[in-house]
């Protein structure tokens, strides 16, 4: 049996990339490789009883309506890049009164009865969890693509909203945010939306080179160390401060969030430009002194 942490929230947040999903020879990314796996070990011990999983979209399940906000009731693997295929195990018995509170609290939150996630959700959640299904799950995305964007403050407003709600059922809880750090996409910079994933590819491909020098290690490192060591300054975090770091990087939402709804002391695992996967990839979680697992 699983250890049980002394702690009732656990956060983990991770970058993802479809260029690590298509390393099918783990050529690159070594240390970000052995940074997920000890954040897996980490989740295993804590033993989650719910996760709650902030991620985003590639332009595939929201295209023509984009909501700033959604939690999912009902959800399945898109199997998109070689991510998961199958049903999450959504909490809706939770995730539907946790919409409802939100809606109280002026957030403007659409309720979604069945969607498709891709590896936005579903390479981390494989990542850090398994299968699908596994642990209940309530999936909060967050627009971080499609642009207008509201600001990123608005993230860890929301995150620290929904862990307050969460925070009286007496339950283990994993917050999961998925994305990031620095790169930017040329499937994201365009603004055309509806491409096949053979169009994403092809503009990919062709942008690659120049998508390599987008990494930005300083800007990743600056953001580690404020989750780290002054996460509350997130609340005032601007669609500019992200700007330096690509399009992508607008993802760090579903970070900023995971972290609001935790509020746990929170610690770098690993960090790796990884060029060929055009993105700064690093692993945050809870402090292993924090839960109890040290």
């Amino acid at each position: 049996m699983p250890h049980q942490s002394t702690g009732t929230a656990m956060v983990v947040c991770a970058s993802h990339s479809p260029g690590m999903l298509r390393d099918t020879g783990a050529e690159h990314g070594a240390v970000f490789r052995a940074g997920i796996d000890e954040a897996r070990r980490r989740v295993t011990s804590f033993a989650p009883e719910l996760v709650v999983f902030f991620g985003s979209d590639h332009r595939r399940a929201f295209v023509d309506s984009v909501p700033a906000i959604a939690v999912m009731l009902s959800a399945d693997g898109l199997g998109d890049l070689g991510s998961p295929v199958g049903s999450y195990d959504v909490a809706s018995e939770l995730a539907e009164p946790l919409a409802a509170a939100l809606l109280e609290q002026d957030f403007d939150v659409t309720v979604v009865r069945k969607v498709a996630l891709d590896h936005g959700f579903g390479q981390t959640y494989s990542h850090l969890i398994g299968d699908l299904p596994t642990v209940p799950v309530i999936p909060v995305y967050i627009n971080c693509a499609t642009p207008p964007l509201a600001g990123p403050g608005r993230a860890y407003a929301l995150g620290a909203s929904v862990g307050a709600e969460l925070a009286g059922l007496g339950k283990r809880i994993l917050y999961v945010g998925s994305g990031g750090l620095s790169h930017s996409p040329p499937s994201l910079e365009a603004t055309a939306a509806g491409l096949s994933d053979e169009e994403r590819l092809t503009l990919n491909e062709a942008g690659r080179v120049a998508a390599k020098d987008k990494v930005n290690p300083e800007w990743d490192q600056q953001f580690l160390k404020r989750i780290c060591h002054d996460p509350e300054s997130l609340a005032s975090f601007t669609n500019g401060d992200i700007a330096p770091a690509g399009v992508g990087a607008h993802e760090v939402r579903t970070w900023i969030a995971a972290v609001a709804a935790g509020a746990t002391p929170m610690e770098t695992v690993t960090y790796e430009p990884v060029p060929d996967w055009i993105t700064g990839m690093g692993v945050v979680t809870t402090s292993v002194e924090h839960l109890g697992l040290a």
